[in-house]
């Protein structure tokens, strides 16, 4: 699903997208400054290799996410800490922006419930 940036406005723009397992769910909202806020749910399951014995599984996923999308490229002023995704065409990809998220949580330490019912630490893999 593609939003085209300019459209979005003060009223928030509601976006679902599903992927196998997963849904992304929330809204956008115009903020100020060619920024606009996302902030949505990402819930559902995503296949995630265990850090301990490296076997794939299901791992639960309930996250609040929550950044900014830059109508251009974003001229941060010295005091910002904003989270903000730069888009260069006014357009973002809510798929392609679920699937980063995916990928963050992927790169977290994972740990398989088989792993985690044992006692298993990083420690004990090696």
């Amino acid at each position: 699903m593609k939003v085209f940036l300019k459209k979005v406005t003060k009223t928030p723009l509601d976006f679902e997208v599903k992927s196998d397992e997963i849904t992304f769910k929330g809204y956008l909202q115009y903020d100020a400054d060619k920024l606009i806020l996302l902030k949505a749910e990402l819930r559902g399951k995503i296949d995630a290799d265990c850090d301990i014995c490296a076997n794939e599984f299901k791992l639960d996923v309930d996250e609040e996410v929550e950044f900014f999308i830059s109508d251009g490229i974003y001229e941060k002023s010295e005091d910002s800490l904003l989270d903000v995704v730069e888009a260069l065409d006014s357009i973002a990809d809510l798929e392609e922006l679920m699937n980063s998220e995916i990928e963050l949580i992927k790169s977290d330490y994972n740990s398989c419930p088989n792993c985690k019912k044992n006692g298993a630490s990083e420690e004990e893999a090696f």
